[in-house]
């Protein structure tokens, strides 16, 4: 049995627990939560880094950053899945993954300086530069909503956990003006139960 250290909350670990549902490996993973902010001794044998998601093989080795635990995953699972392999597919899905992740990145960082700077010390001026990636790359995406395929790939599953995450912390305010994204993420809803089974409580 593989271990999945993780936090609810994290999209990357909702990124990797969706493709293993899509793959048919979540019965093989058995999920642990893990502490990042004060990290125990074991955790930080398993990731010297203290970051989420790390997976643990059933050798003991580790693998961490969901991109690489992903495409291991897909590896598992016989290759070419949520990873296709034809080249023009594959560097679609990789690109619109870098986009969902970069999305990720500036959320992450606005929530960061809510969470742990006192009000006296946050930058207005470095939360406006996040809010206006994460604006550039949604009227991007907005323009031209990527394609759905029978089964999703790895740009689709990053690109609906990059709106979950905007729905749950930043209370979906990117719904209004968006709404193509918003159809978008409610027909991978109802194509892909893993999104609704991996939402955070």
């Amino acid at each position: 049995m593989m271990i999945l250290r993780h936090s609810p909350a994290s999209p990357f670990v909702r990124k990797v627990k969706i493709a293993a549902e899509v793959l048919g490996l979540a019965d093989r993973i058995e999920v642990q939560d893990a502490d990042t902010v004060a990290p125990e001794a074991a955790f930080l044998a398993q990731n010297a880094l203290g970051k989420i998601p790390t997976l643990v093989l059933e050798d003991g080795t580790t693998l961490f950053d969901s991109r690489v635990i992903v495409e291991y995953l897909d590896h598992l699972a016989g290759g070419g899945r949520v990873l296709p392999k034809e080249p023009t597919a594959r560097f679609a899905a990789l690109r619109l993954q870098a986009l969902s992740d970069g999305i990720l990145d500036a959320a992450l960082l606005i929530v960061y300086e809510g969470r742990y700077r006192e009000p006296p010390m946050r930058l207005q001026s470095w939360l406006d530069r996040q809010h206006d990636k994460i604006g550039r790359a949604l009227a991007v995406l907005e323009a031209s909503p990527p394609d759905q395929t029978d089964v999703p790939d790895i740009g689709q599953i990053t690109l609906a956990c990059a709106l979950g995450y905007l729905d749950l912390r930043l209370a979906g305010a990117w719904r209004k003006d968006y709404p193509r994204l918003v159809a978008w993420l409610d027909r991978f809803a109802a194509r892909v139960p893993a999104f609704a089974r991996t939402k955070p409580a």
